[in-house]
């Protein structure tokens, strides 16, 4: 009975977060073919007369070359223009009822270290290619290596969340990388309320979104090498959680791994989760789950396992028992996924959903066991100090 009333009450909860946003749009369906051309592997598209079953057939061919050439898809040039900017802290909301002029009111005066650099992988959109990564520096920890994490939020978060981890991993000598998103706040384009082109209904952009923001993540490392780093480890929630696996399935040296929220397939996200269901009413005319799970098949976790288990992770992935936007079985199949590989991974289930992880008191469990499993992950993951570099990275891959 508890039980019950306990379910039913943190679904009421989940259900008037989740539907507190009324600036949620639904697109029109688009296969955003303009969006892969520049692939590896893409080949030649079908012509513009093509008719819907061709089309399809080509994403889901483009989709298995991607996901079987990950290495050559997740690929980069390192860029060349790093540089530090002081920049005066802005919130960049994208809910309902987001004011920047009083949001940003309490930070008048207030300026933040940004890590800039222009992305190697290239939108229509140049305010979104410039990457934007606020920087909190840290002592490194006495006798030990510099560390860094890079944190990922989740998606539409606006420019404040999340940086609270960086100011804890500072009592472990951790300095940290917060990642703003493709589309995400200085990132966003000015037509736009919400980060909707990182994940919508075009298929293409929404591959192309978050192949940039993996990359993106990838030449961050670069940035802290070139600063004297050896060690990494990455913090993802929900979207950021997708790209921080696969990004550590493609790169060597993020050993120390979380993911706050963890899924199977992009598509099933898109097609079950109550956050997405303004985008699936876009898709549903054209696409069944089946085919959104194979046409977005690149940018999914669950084919990438086999990556991922190439090098040493210490690993740990937190879900919750009411989500109800990454579904339970979706992390439960993921959790099995660790434990059938044997890998190093901490499973923790909190009794909360997804949107009430961010709230009192679930977030201090959280803050708890990430900021634990940090103390003690880099050790676990570097217990000689052998790091890998960028270039022994290029002679394995």
């Amino acid at each position: 009975m508890i039980r019950t009333r306990y379910a039913r009450w943190m679904n009421d909860w989940e259900f008037r977060l989740e539907t507190r946003d009324s600036n949620r749009v639904v697109r029109p369906f688009e296969w955003g073919l303009e969006w892969v051309a520049d692939f590896p592997g893409a080949g030649q598209p079908p012509a513009a007369d093509a008719s819907k079953e061709e089309i399809k057939r080509y994403f889901f061919a483009l989709n298995d070359h991607l996901v079987a050439q990950g290495d050559e898809f997740y690929s980069y040039k390192t860029p060349t223009d790093f540089r530090l900017e002081q920049r005066q802290i802005r919130v960049h909301g994208t809910g309902s009822h987001a004011n920047p002029e009083v949001d940003d009111a309490p930070y008048q005066g207030q300026f933040g270290t940004f890590l800039r650099f222009t992305s190697p992988v290239r939108s229509p959109y140049p305010e979104n290619d410039v990457v934007n990564a606020r920087w909190f520096p840290a002592p490194a920890a006495k006798g030990k290596p510099k560390r860094a994490m890079i944190i990922i939020p989740q998606w539409n978060g606006d420019a404040l969340s999340h940086n609270a981890f960086a100011n804890l991993f500072k009592f472990f000598g951790v300095s940290t990388l917060r990642l703003s998103m493709p589309y995400h706040d200085i990132r966003m384009p000015g037509e736009l309320h919400r980060a909707d082109y990182s994940v919508s209904s075009n298929i293409g952009r929404t591959i192309h979104a978050a192949r940039q923001g993996i990359i993106d993540i990838r030449c961050c490392l670069d940035w802290l090498e070139q600063q004297g780093y050896k060690e990494f480890g990455v913090l993802g929630t929900s979207l950021g959680s997708c790209y921080a696996f696969i990004a550590s399935a493609h790169d060597a040296r993020l050993r120390v791994n979380i993911f706050n929220h963890a899924s199977t397939y992009f598509g099933d996200v898109v097609w079950t989760g109550y956050s997405t269901r303004h985008v699936k009413a876009g898709i549903e005319p054209e696409l069944n789950a089946d085919e959104l799970r194979h046409a977005l098949a690149a940018v999914s976790p669950m084919h990438y396992f086999d990556n991922f288990e190439r090098w040493p992770k210490q690993v740990l992935m937190i879900h919750t028992a009411y989500d109800r936007t990454f579904l339970p079985e979706f992390s439960e199949r993921i959790a099995s996924e660790f434990r059938a590989r044997r890998m190093q991974a901490e499973i923790r289930k909190l009794p909360c959903g997804h949107y009430t992880l961010g709230e009192s008191p679930y977030k201090y469990m959280d803050g708890y066991l990430v900021t634990r499993f940090v103390a003690k992950a880099f050790n676990r993951a570097y217990p000689e100090g052998n790091a890998v570099t960028a270039g022994e990275l290029q002679a394995t891959s």
